[in-house]
């Protein structure tokens, strides 16, 4: 799998591997406490993340389904995203701060559910 750079507003830019799941490249790969209460099962909305630049034209049809349940516009769930080159994000919901005590078991390595990719 070739690598791929994202960049983490106010936390540098981190080489990650190509498709992997934005929200465990966020945690494994940048060292970041991102947030993922469901497990990155696009239930809960705490592990959004909003691009600064690099915003994926595709999306899942449960990520567009969870985000007009909230009435949330403007961000995106790292759980339903792949990395790609030249993503910038700025993270909106880490552990520290959050009175929680973890950021949700571990996500799978494959989206979930099934992903159905539609385009923005």
């Amino acid at each position: 799998m070739s690598s791929v750079n994202i960049t983490v507003k106010g936390e540098g830019t981190f080489s990650v591997p190509e498709g992997k799941r934005l929200v465990l490249a966020l945690v494994d790969e940048c060292g970041i406490d991102q947030m993922h209460a469901c497990g990155g099962n696009c239930m809960c909305t705490t592990c959004a993340v909003s691009f600064v630049e690099g915003e994926p034209t595709v999306t899942t049809t449960a990520e567009q389904a969870k985000l007009a349940e909230r009435g949330l516009s403007g961000v995106r769930l790292s759980c339903q995203i792949q990395a790609a080159d030249g993503m910038q994000v700025e993270i909106l919901n880490r552990l520290e701060g959050s009175g929680r005590p973890d950021p949700g078991s571990r996500p799978n390595d494959d989206i979930a559910p099934d992903p159905e990719w539609v385009n923005l």
